[in-house]
């Protein structure tokens, strides 16, 4: 529907200067990977910040609204 490509599987290498700080040694390599879906919800829902899909700016109403969403399990 948007006759362009969207990336929503993504992984990476987290670069040495991010791991320092978690006491991890220079020589190590961490990878992460992970399914991205918040794109594809902030497209179906006309999100254009992703904070507020994630976060304190969430809009609880269209949690509560929203068929894909289950408060009640």
């Amino acid at each position: 529907g948007l006759k362009k490509w969207v990336e929503i599987g993504n992984s990476g290498i987290f670069r040495p200067e991010l791991l320092l700080p978690m006491g991890l040694p220079e020589n190590v390599s961490v990878i992460a990977w992970g399914l991205s879906l918040e794109r594809p919800t902030m497209i179906k829902y006309g999100i254009n910040n992703i904070r507020e899909l994630v976060g304190h700016r969430v809009n609880l109403q269209m949690v509560y609204d929203s068929p894909l969403c289950r408060l009640d399990a």
